[in-house]
């Protein structure tokens, strides 16, 4: 039986930071169970992708429809090697859930990885499990790592920054999805070599 990861995720997640760790997770020999508060397997969420064209922030475009893989509802930690949060626009609202929350508190007290890419932080800041914690994200959301207690680390965005004792691992957008997957299979125990 393969080893499981939960994907919380979101409408107008954004693309890259979903579906790369989606199939690169499954490429590595993971089952990826790709949730949404509301929804259930074979449901969609819309994607918005993400781009940096000079303005002062990025620019959002229409991206695909991502078909979740299993019922939000249904989620029990306690099958799950670790947790990936999806960056975009998700994480914003899907922060008020309170199972969400409880979900990404769970992982933590369990001391098991957990993965946070762009604006994904801002649904750990919720969740107060960064106290201590050191961490990166889209630089909007750096303020919310500091009032959270965490400390906010500014990388390039084809970067990750580790956690060890947290067992996290984030980056703060798309371009850093390899670090990413990489430095977050390396926590569940996953030997890459090149």
């Amino acid at each position: 039986m393969a080893k499981k990861v939960l994907l919380l995720c979101g409408d107008f997640t954004e693309d890259y930071e979903t579906m790369v760790p989606f199939q690169a997770l499954g490429v590595l020999g993971y089952q990826v169970d790709a949730v949404c508060p509301d929804k259930k397997a074979g449901e969609t969420v819309r994607t918005a992708i993400h781009d940096f064209l000079g303005d002062q922030t990025y620019s959002e475009k229409p991206g695909h429809n991502f078909a979740l893989t299993a019922d939000f509802d249904a989620v029990n930690t306690a099958d799950y090697e670790g947790l990936f949060i999806t960056g975009g626009r998700s994480p914003e609202y899907i922060r008020l859930n309170a199972r969400v929350i409880q979900i990404v508190q769970e992982f933590f007290a369990a001391k098991k990885p957990v993965a946070a890419i762009c604006h994904g932080p801002q649904i750990l800041t919720a969740a107060g499990v960064l106290k201590g914690v050191k961490a990166t994200a889209y630089p909007a959301v750096g303020p919310d790592i500091t009032l959270a207690g965490g400390t906010y680390v500014d990388v390039p965005a084809d970067q990750a920054v580790v956690d060890e004792d947290a067992k996290l691992v984030t980056a703060p957008a798309w371009p850093g999805d390899t670090a990413i997957v990489k430095e977050f299979a390396k926590l569940m125990g996953a030997k890459i070599e090149i």
